[in-house]
């Protein structure tokens, strides 16, 4: 089964919180920033949905073995 990889870019993030709202279980606040709770997770729609709707585009969701980005989509 694929894994995804989560990342968040902290330069980019306005800590809007939507992620951590929207997926709880996926992203918390740290320092006023989203930061992924694990670097990797079964795949989950959650993740995806979340990383579309960050309004910024700081959070990447990349299948672990292929490499491909998943979200957001370009």
């Amino acid at each position: 089964m694929s894994r995804w990889a989560i990342a968040v870019d902290r330069t980019v993030c306005i800590g809007a919180s939507v992620c951590a709202n929207y997926a709880p279980e996926h992203f918390e606040l740290r320092a006023g920033k989203s930061h992924p709770r694990v670097a990797t997770t079964d795949p989950d729609e959650a993740v995806l949905d979340t990383a579309e709707t960050c309004p910024v585009s700081a959070i990447t969701v990349h299948d672990t073995d292929s490499g491909a980005l998943l979200a957001p989509e370009e």
